[in-house]
């Protein structure tokens, strides 16, 4: 590996967005050179195009990687990782955009001068699309250098990405090849929707994670995805397979969920519940029994209403009413 950053961006029908993106890379400021790695997931809009352009503007810089059909986020991510060159690794997402022109110079700093450090993150902050401006996170703010070890369970049990954003990070690419190389299965696995809790996690498992409470990155509120749908239908499924993935990787390091799993079959119940599919609520079953994951109070009361059909239909009538008159209050 050379002494070069490698940051990996993935994209997929991003054409208003990736010339953003690209931009507030390209804008970096650090004493180590970096390449930009492009996965461009086959996307239908010219957002192959706009890659294709930059690429051909900066040539020792950018990387394109074009393929011939859709591999989804997890298979095109580690497909972009194994091809990256650097001795570290950063990204950042086809709608997203860095902040800060010193970001990469700040965490290589702190790589360089403390070797036991795995990963450095950082502060960061929504963006609204629509109003064009920035929200701030709600981030949990950490020591400047935190045991990874006490960050296992935060980081595979994180809400609202209190924990860490991978796109602030910047990674020794060594530890995640080792692991890689010992267990691919951690990493690429048809149950697994997501790509950055297992980076994070294999990085807090092998050293010490850095913080900096600088906002690097604005996270985009632009549409809806399949981690963020208003469709409870939609979102089941999603909830489903990043809880299956936290269930695993906590199993496999003898992690305590007790006091997660009931929350996250709370959470799919209400999904269910709004649906009003008891194909959902059945599946909700499932996956209680799946995760062996205790059955509180509230846990019972919702689980019984949608044993009843009539209950449900009550429920869901009185729930509207609820919703409309929190509607006229405000």
């Amino acid at each position: 590996m050379e002494n070069l950053i490698s940051v990996v961006v993935l994209t997929y029908n991003q054409e208003r967005t990736i010339s953003r993106t690209l931009d507030s890379i390209l804008m970096q400021q650090c004493h180590v050179p970096f390449e930009i790695v492009i996965g461009e997931d086959c996307s239908t809009d010219n957002t192959r195009g706009i890659c294709q352009t930059y690429a051909q503007k900066y040539p020792d810089i950018i990387r394109l990687f074009c393929n011939q059909q859709n591999k989804g986020i997890v298979d095109n991510y580690f497909d972009c990782l194994l091809a990256c060159r650097g001795q570290y690794i950063a990204d950042c997402a086809g709608d997203d955009f860095w902040t800060d022109s010193q970001k990469l110079e700040k965490e290589v700093s702190v790589m360089e001068s403390n070797d036991n450090v795995t990963m450095v993150i950082t502060n960061w902050q929504y963006f609204d699309e629509q109003q064009q401006r920035a929200i701030p996170s709600q981030q949990t703010h950490h020591a400047p250098i935190t045991p990874g070890h006490d960050l296992l369970k935060p980081i595979i049990t994180q809400y609202n990405m209190s924990v860490f954003h991978l796109c602030t990070a910047l990674y020794r690419a060594d530890v995640f090849r080792k692991a890689y190389e010992e267990d691919p299965s951690l990493f690429r696995s048809e149950a697994y929707c997501s790509e950055d809790t297992q980076i994070a996690f294999t990085m807090a498992l092998n050293g010490d994670i850095a913080y900096l409470p600088d906002i690097t990155l604005s996270y985009s509120l632009s549409q809806e995805s399949t981690s963020n749908s208003a469709d409870d239908e939609k979102q089941f499924p999603f909830v489903v397979k990043m809880t299956d993935q936290i269930y695993n990787l906590a199993s496999r390091h003898h992690i305590n969920l007790d006091d997660f799993l009931p929350q996250r079959i709370f959470a799919l119940g209400m999904h269910a519940f709004r649906a009003h599919q008891p194909r959902l609520y059945q599946e909700t079953l499932k996956c209680e029994k799946r995760w062996h994951a205790r059955r509180p109070l509230k846990n019972r009361i919702l689980l019984t209403v949608m044993s009843q059909g009539w209950l449900w239909h009550i429920g869901l009538m009185t729930r509207r009413i609820f919703v409309r008159l929190k509607r006229v209050c405000l």
